[in-house]
């Protein structure tokens, strides 16, 4: 097969792509729109500020990617295409619609509100490295396509504006009217109305493009040390959960920070320690340099590896590697030292990448004659972007290194002296994060940031009128555009007059830079009468005559059980956030957390409050004014259920944040079911995996939502995401030593959604697999 260098080299012969960078400008994380559930404040592009309206304008997307799949025939097939994303429009061409005006698309469609956006992480295609991204309806997963990223930080700006043209359809289908005619008002308006659309063309248009050039794009696939950096900025370095670690600067070494944490000591069982380190590059670059296996560039940064090398890779997100110590780290015998360790990671919604290393066993690589199997500590990188002033024109992330040391073996090399401690493997390994800032630092190309954005005048030589897509199917989402197999030459592009239009550049910049200090002011209580129908009064109901199959718990000493804790625990978004990115302490839950089920089940269960033993069907349960149903469906062997039941005293405002979440589209609910975890107590490296920030659980995997009667059922596939269930499947093995909070709570994005308020909690103490009760069909 081909290498990725040599697919469709015709598709590049638009030439380069025009700069539209303008001089002086903001960096590139101004191309950032952010999808995720807290990370919106630094570069706010808010619906309401970006759709609907002459004024407004809309964004625009594009970039080289590639177009990946099977064609008709079995053949795999990887072509180069330019992906032009317009509103809630998708276009796919052959070359740059810039270099070559009046192109017409060779695919096109629209992102429909059932489009669902999955990153499957790294495969290898025509012996390259891309990062994948897959499209498929959630209603029918027959209909699918995939295109991919040389860096996962394309890939993630990628999905980011996917997420950015669903929030306009979105927007499309608030607007009124019948669902197919909502999809097809703006063509219809287009053709009717063209003066207005005339007026609303004078609008300002935020352009936005993604990677380099597609020359750039061939290069970077074929040899990854070119590393083709994306820019990235995400929300402050707090979690949405208050943490128990308590962390102690005991050394610095070369310009970074050595840290150890001293809560609790860790009841004597290991510590842990850290290094710390700012850098100047983006953190999508760190990440490619981590995950880099190249000798010659590893060379160049880590000291205490010798040579690594790929085992086996699964899932686009955990492979196996095998290493050997460099000699200089050898014990007084001279034997040298090899290892097996895995690599699993996954970039959370807030931005920050995370690597889990666990020691392992592969039946590829056993014993080597002349070599001691040592076994390396398991140890966590984890790399963040920092927020910058308005104007910097750099990107800067925060790089730390996390390992867990036997206690007696730390305080011994604490207490010596620093030469001794310098002779030592986990020295060595601490300062890789040293190596990591100088090697970036002596790289000026690793720190440039190549997404750019402009604002520039709607009359453009590459504003394709929604009427462009009246002569086709509009319902056609993107699944269907790029699930197609490999264009033939009926796909050549047809050439029409469209004049040069002037563009109007406008320096950007941020929206807001400040990073809000973790201010522990805690919330007032909800506003129930806001919230709850204030005509009706209140019921009262005795929560002892709700019992699920999971106990209530009677103290914190109880196990297998669970409790509903206050939301001090959580930090959510204040009255002010809108302005100063302010989070305060959560406040007691509006809704009543009444019993939980926790249900083992031979495939994924939906609809469960419909099943005959759940509590909504039963005679009390009925008479509830509104239940809550929160369905998390765990995949594992055999498949799991955890079902929360949340209660109100009165039936639900319908003017309300949560009555226009109960009552609304599924687009609407995706976009606002927010979810903060946080382990309280349990393995600290499956506290690094789970994280403490605020997810959207409808943008991470799927959710379907069933409204009926007296309730409304979300049933959360966790399944549905190769890193969520990566993140379950670690979780489920420490599970019976877990104490797990968690927090349900509605977004807020407008002034008078705030302050946000905790919709219900949960504390998950100890729960053990085999407890759970065996749902019958």
């Amino acid at each position: 097969m081909e290498k990725t260098t040599a697919c469709k080299k015709e598709e590049g012969d638009g030439g380069q792509e025009r700069e539209v960078l303008l001089e002086g400008g903001s960096n590139g994380s101004n191309g950032n729109v952010n999808g995720n559930g807290d990370g919106d404040h630094k570069h706010r592009h808010r619906p309401s500020a970006s759709f609907g309206g002459d004024e407004k304008g809309i964004f625009e997307f594009f970039g080289w990617v590639y177009h990946i799949g099977v064609n008709s025939i079995g053949h795999e097939y990887c072509h180069l295409r330019f992906l032009f994303i317009k509103g809630k429009y998708v276009m796919m061409y052959k070359r740059d619609p810039h270099e070559n005006p009046g192109i017409i698309p060779i695919r096109k469609g629209v992102i429909g509100p059932t489009m669902m956006v999955e990153e499957l992480g790294r495969r290898k295609v025509n012996d390259g490295d891309l990062y994948v991204i897959q499209f498929y309806n959630r209603l029918d997963e027959s209909k699918k396509g995939e295109i991919a990223c040389p860096t996962a930080g394309e890939a993630r700006k990628w999905m980011e504006a996917f997420d950015h043209a669903k929030q306009q359809a979105e927007y499309e289908l608030s607007r009124g009217g019948s669902t197919r005619n909502k999809l097809n008002i703006e063509a219809d308006i287009d053709l009717e109305h063209r003066p207005r659309v005339k007026r609303y063309a004078h609008g300002l248009k935020k352009l936005i493009r993604i990677g380099k050039g597609p020359e750039m794009l061939l290069r970077q696939t074929s040899n990854l040390s070119g590393y083709g950096a994306s820019d990235g900025y995400f929300e402050g370095q707090f979690g949405d959960a208050i943490e128990a670690h308590e962390w102690k600067c005991v050394r610095t070494i070369n310009g970074i920070r050595i840290l150890e944490d001293v809560a609790d000591s860790k009841n004597g069982k290991g510590a842990l320690v850290k290094a710390v380190a700012l850098v100047d590059a983006s953190a999508d670059t760190v990440f490619e340099v981590i995950l880099n296996l190249d000798r010659r560039k590893r060379y160049e940064w880590d000291t205490v590896t010798a040579d690594l090398e790929l085992i086996d890779s699964y899932d686009g997100h955990y492979d196996v590697v095998y290493g050997t110590y460099d000699p200089k780290y050898l014990t007084r015998w001279k034997s040298k030292k090899d290892f097996v360790f895995s690599r699993q990671w996954f970039r959370g919604q807030d931005g920050t990448y995370t690597i889990l290393q666990r020691p392992a066993v592969h039946k590829k690589k056993p014993p080597r004659s002349g070599y001691r199997r040592t076994t390396i500590n398991p140890s966590t990188w984890e790399i963040r972007s920092i927020n910058l002033p308005m104007g910097s024109n750099t990107a800067k992330c925060l790089i730390t290194h996390m390992l867990e040391f036997h206690t007696v073996g730390w305080l011994r090399w604490k207490k010596n002296s620093s030469s001794k401690f310098e002779n030592t493997i986990p020295y060595a390994l601490l300062s890789q994060v040293a190596g990591l800032k100088e090697y970036i630092g002596a790289n000026p190309a690793l720190s440039f940031e190549s997404s750019i954005m402009v604002v520039q005048s709607k009359l453009s030589d590459v504003s394709t009128s929604n009427s462009d897509f009246e002569d086709s199917d509009v319902q056609d989402e993107f699944y269907d555009a790029i699930a197609g197999g490999s264009s033939s030459s009926s796909d050549d592009e047809e050439i029409e007059d469209d004049p040069d239009k002037k563009e109007r550049k406008i320096k950007l910049k941020n929206v807001s830079w400040a990073i809000s200090s973790l201010a522990l002011k805690r919330a007032s209580a909800p506003d129930v009468n806001k919230e709850l129908d204030p005509s009706v009064p209140p019921i009262h109901f005795d929560p002892s005559q709700f019992n699920g199959s999971l106990h209530r718990g009677k103290d914190e000493t109880d196990s297998n059980c669970w409790t509903a804790p206050s939301g001090r625990g959580f930090m959510i978004r204040g009255k002010t956030y809108l302005k100063d990115s302010a989070k305060i302490m959560g406040s007691d839950p509006l809704l009543k957390l009444i019993a939980v089920d926790w249900f083992k089940v031979d495939t994924a269960t939906d609809k469960i409050a419909l099943h005959p033993r759940c509590l909504v069907q039963s005679d009390a349960g009925k008479k509830l004014p509104f239940i809550l149903v929160i369905n998390l469906e765990v995949p594992a062997k055999p498949n799991y259920s955890l079902v929360l039941y949340y209660a109100a005293d009165r039936p639900v405002n319908k003017n309300s944040l949560l009555g226009r979440f109960v009552d609304g589209t599924d687009m609407f609910r995706d976009a606002r079911f927010k979810l903060i975890p946080s382990i309280v107590e349990g393995y600290w490296m499956v506290k690094r995996a789970v994280g403490t920030k605020a997810c959207l659980l409808g943008k991470a995997v799927t959710c379907k939502y069933f409204r009926q009667d007296n309730f409304l059922e979300i049933d959360v596939d966790i399944g549905s995401s190769s890193v969520a269930r990566t993140v379950i499947g670690l979780v489920l093995g420490y599970v019976t030593s877990l104490v797990v909070d968690l927090a349900i709570l509605i977004e807020a994005k407008e002034e008078s959604e705030l302050p946000e308020y905790i919709l219900g909690t949960v504390r998950l103490n100890r729960v053990k697999p085999e407890s759970a009760v065996l749902l019958n069909g």
